[in-house]
This record gives C-alpha cells, sequence and structure tokens, in this order.
C-alpha cells in the first residue's frame, strides 16, 4: 500500500471551527433540511491542503453524525474520509435520499479512477462501480491482509448510496488488480526479452554459425544440373540447391573457396547426386567424371561440331548441318560475317570452341545460336571490327580467317605469333618471296574435308578452287575452322622478326621457322628426312 505523508498546511482544524466543539452544534440550524448520504456527514470545504473528501482523523476519535431523521449515532466504518454528496438539481426530495445523478470523474485524474499525488484533488470513487464498500483511508489493510474493505453490521440501517447499473459486481481487490499490471509488464518485457534474444540468435546463426550442409557425398539419387554461361559461386549453389544436390548457398560458396581449383568450375551439364555435402559436390563438379556437356576443341571445323551436335541430341547423321545451312542468318551472325561469296559454310569460325550445356531435349537451332553467340561475345570483346587495320587487313572477316590458319597451321601455342607474322607478310603487296601467296596446305584440306600434310605439287597446282591458296593469291574466303582465344590473340599480336617459311619438320608437332627462301629449303630436306621421302 502507498504510504502517505502529512504535507505543509496539514495542521489540525481550530476548535471553534463552526463544524466542530459547541459552535458546530449550534450550527447546525444552518443545516437544517438538508440530507446527506452515508449517516448525514456533512461536506466540508478545503483546508491548507486537505481536499475534500480527506480530513484528519485525531487519534481514532470518531465524531457524532446524524441520520436523516437528525438521530445521532456513530458509524464504526468511519475513516476519515467521505464522500462527495451530490445535489440534485431540484433539490433533495422528501425521503432524503438524492436522485441518480452520474458522478463525474475527478478531472484530476486523467484515468479517471486512479489516486492523484498528496495534496491533489481526489476522485470520487462513488462514481464508479468500486463504491461501495467505502473506501479506506491510505495505510489501512485488513487484518487479514485482504485489501477489501469489511462490510457494515447487519443491523447498521445508515442509508447507503445507490448503485448505478445493474445488479451487484463482486469488488475488484487492488491486489488482483497489481497482479494483473504485474503480469502484463511481465508478459510484455518477457515478450521483448525472448525477441531479442531470437533475433539475436537469427544475427549470429547467420554471421557465425556453420551454413546447413549435408554429410557424405549423396544419398545415391543422381540427378542433372545445368549451369548457365557466367554462373559464379552464389549462382551455382542456388541451382544446385534447388535441385536438392547441396543444403545451403552458403556451404557451397565456402567449399568452393575451400578448395584450390574451386574457382575453376564452368557452365555445363553435371551428373550430380542428391543430398551431397557442398565439399563434395564441389570435388564431383571438378571431374571430369560429372561433365556432361558438348566440350568444342579449338580449331575444330564445323562439320564436326554438327556430327556432335546430332549425336548429343540422338538425331540422324546431317540433321544439324542442314539447319545451320537454313537458318544461319536467323542465328545472330553480326553484319560483317554476312554476304562473302564462295564460302564453303557461312558459319565456318563461328561455333566458338568451349563447353557447352546441351541437355536432351533441345534443338539444334537452339544449340546452334548460343555457340554462335559465345562468338560474337568474344569476337566483341576483342575488337575484331576495329584492329583489322592494325595488322594489315581490310576487315574483321579477314582478321578472323587470318586466326582460323593460326590455329590449323600451328603445332604449339608457342609458334602462333610467329605464324601470324608469317601470314602477313606474305600477303604484303611487296613480298618477292612468294608473290602473295600463302602455300598453307590447311585450306586446301578444308575444302577437301581432310588432313593431310603429304599433298603432291601435282594435285595442288591442278585445283583452282579459291580454297586452294597454292594457285590464289591472299586470303582463302572465309575461315578455316574455329580458333580459340590463344590463335585470336596471335592474330592481333604477331611478331615482327621477319618470318616467311615454316615447316613442321617432324610432322608432328615441331615447326621451325626460316626468313628466307634458302633457309626454307633446309627445313624443307630436314622433314623429307624425317618422313622417309
Amino acid at each position: 500500500m502507498t504510504e502517505y505523508g502529512r504535507g505543509p498546511g496539514t495542521e489540525p482544524w481550530h476548535p471553534e471551527d463552526p463544524l466542530y466543539g459547541d459552535a458546530g452544534w449550534g450550527a447546525q440550524a444552518a443545516h437544517a433540511g438538508q440530507q446527506y448520504p452515508y449517516g448525514g456527514q456533512p461536506q466540508h470545504p478545503q483546508y491548507d491542503g486537505w481536499s475534500q473528501d480527506q480530513q484528519p482523523h485525531y487519534g481514532g476519535q470518531q465524531y457524532p453524525q446524524y441520520d436523516g431523521q437528525g438521530q445521532q449515532h456513530f458509524d464504526p466504518q468511519q475513516t476519515g474520509q467521505h464522500p462527495h454528496p451530490q445535489q440534485h438539481q431540484g433539490g433533495w426530495d422528501a425521503t432524503g435520499t438524492h436522485g441518480h445523478v452520474p458522478y463525474a470523474a475527478d478531472p484530476g485524474d486523467p484515468y479517471g479512477q486512479h489516486p492523484v499525488a498528496y495534496g491533489a484533488e481526489q476522485p470520487d470513487l462513488y462514481g464508479t462501480e468500486d463504491a461501495y464498500p467505502p473506501p479506506q483511508p491510505p495505510g489501512h489493510r485488513d487484518p487479514q491482509g485482504d485489501d477489501e474493505p469489511p462490510l457494515p453490521p447487519e443491523d447498521d440501517t445508515t442509508p447507503r448510496p445507490e448503485r448505478r447499473g445493474k445488479g451487484r459486481k463482486p469488488v475488484k481487490s487492488k491486489k488482483g488488480r497489481t497482479g494483473c499490471a504485474l503480469m502484463v509488464v511481465v508478459l510484455v518485457f518477457g515478450g521483448g526479452l525472448g525477441g531479442v534474444a531470437y533475433f539475436g540468435y537469427q544475427f549470429y546463426k547467420n554471421r557465425f554459425a556453420p551454413a546447413p550442409d549435408y554429410a557424405g557425398s549423396g544419398n545415391g539419387e543422381t540427378v542433372t544440373v545445368e549451369i548457365p554461361k557466367g554462373a559464379v559461386g552464389a549462382d551455382i549453389g542456388r541451382k544446385l540447391k534447388e535441385a536438392g544436390v547441396v543444403q545451403s548457398i552458403d556451404a557451397f560458396v565456402s567449399a568452393q573457396l575451400a578448395n584450390p581449383k574451386g574457382k575453376s568450375l564452368q557452365d555445363g551439364v553435371y551428373t550430380l547426386q542428391k543430398h551431397m555435402s557442398a565439399a563434395s559436390a564441389v570435388e564431383l563438379m571438378l571431374s571430369p567424371k560429372s561433365r556432361n556437356n558438348l566440350i568444342i576443341a579449338e580449331g575444330s571445323r564445323n562439320a564436326a561440331v554438327y556430327a556432335l551436335i546430332d549425336k548429343r541430341l540422338k538425331l540422324a547423321n546431317g540433321t544439324t548441318q542442314k539447319v545451320a545451312a537454313k537458318e544461319y542468318k536467323s542465328l545472330g551472325l553480326p553484319a560483317w560475317a554476312l554476304n562473302h561469296p564462295g564460302l564453303k559454310d557461312p558459319l565456318e569460325g563461328f561455333l566458338f570452341p568451349s563447353s557447352y550445356a546441351v541437355g536432351k531435349d533441345q534443338k539444334p537451332k537452339d544449340v546452334l545460336k548460343a555457340m554462335v553467340g559465345r562468338a560474337n561475345d568474344k569476337y566483341t570483346a576483342l575488337g575484331l571490327d576495329k584492329k583489322a587495320s592494325e595488322v594489315g587487313l581490310d576487315s574483321p572477316w579477314q582478321l578472323l580467317t587470318a586466326a582460323s590458319l593460326v590455329q590449323a597451321e600451328g603445332k604449339t601455342h608457342d609458334d602462333f605469333r610467329k605464324m601470324a607474322e608469317v601470314i602477313y607478310n606474305r600477303l604484303k603487296p611487296d613480298n618477292t618471296e612468294t608473290n602473295q601467296l600463302l602455300q598453307f596446305d590447311s585450306t586446301y584440306n578444308y575444302l577437301k574435308g581432310a588432313s593431310n600434310i603429304h599433298i603432291s605439287e601435282k594435285e595442288i597446282n591442278g585445283d583452282r578452287s579459291p580454297y586452294n591458296t597454292y594457285t590464289n593469291k591472299g586470303l582463302p574466303p572465309g575461315p578455316i575452322g574455329n580458333p580459340g582465344d590463344e590463335a585470336l590473340n596471335a592474330a592481333l599480336s604477331p611478331t615482327h622478326d621477319g618470318w616467311m617459311y615454316f615447316v613442321a619438320t617432324d610432322g608432328m608437332n615441331k615447326t621451325e621457322f626460316a626468313r628466307t627462301n634458302a633457309e626454307f629449303e633446309k627445313l624443307k630436306d630436314k622433314f623429307n628426312a624425317s618422313s622417309g621421302n
């Protein structure tokens, strides 16, 4: 219970107060005809800090009260607090009781029912459902520890103010209300702590706890996953998670970063198992055993690529080649690659060597379009359309054709830049060594669909096809294969050492270069000796 102290201005009332002492009885006539509820106690004005509802209680002394008939009696429940009698607009009725006038809430209490600070105006508890039994003074407690005030004696005939509403409701104890309030505070505070704890746990789990991950190398159920071009760690992890291979994207990314070869993962079609640990999934994807891609090798001719597509899609031989011949203009070729006369295959040079995810449900046109798109991306990135003039060529088409020759004639990657210089030196108008003739066996073999290095001069000299660079000056009509990155870069950056000739002296992998015809004849003799000619 709140304990109320005595504030300033709380001295007892003066004995000559008209309501007390002898003067009080003489002043009774002034109140004649007025009826006071609850024991006839008159309403008192406020003195020195005491409110209208509070009177000093002098050592438990009880003062006489008068009922509606003017009979003196003592109220055993008098506690020093008195209700506010409200006067009806028409005065008190003849029965000594007042009309049912609603009791407004105390304006000093913004909540209408809660006690206010000491010294302030107190609320009218008779204007609420808790008005009966009468309120107890501050500091009063029932001997049994119950805050509910005791009921009046059965023989007490003192009139009581009537309650509003129907029926009598049980009085709510302050202990109950306080307990409910405490319960609400505990629930709110506890809920707040629970929420903080939950979000704290989520933050910790997301930032520090290991990502969810399966254990082992899979559950035995195989699944095919297609990783699109340009996919990186999180993208690959998302595809694997969607297929049920790994449990979380974060686990896969962590495993990929932990693997020294993890960054080398490429796009393609992989055959994996469901419920694999992220580390085992990365390991398997790095193995050729999991790859189910269509691999196009550097230097592959289109005829070989078409056959691979037919086999992958389980189509009749020649199906993809027919589609290419019919649909090549709608596959995305750049403008500089169109309308060249004398071509054996308009798509040659645009089925870029790489790894392609080719599913069994795809169409040949879709596969070809993906390859042309990959080539376009590469050629745009290298700037073929802008750099041809830097190496003495007229167009990006000629530059691509030269790169395909570098790829076809070079035996090792160390040969490529020297081979590019040979091509450009032989194309020069002032070339008196070969008179602008390339004299490459690779162009003639492309025309024939062969790979023969032993071609007689009679056979070559008797063919006037534009792909025969022994009988036709300059470059062939177009590329003779699909060059890779190194051949393209070599075509863009040749050596400048004066190389004019080359011979594969061992007939297989070793290429040697010469600047003059005399040096060339020596290399030729070396070749004939190694090949038994």
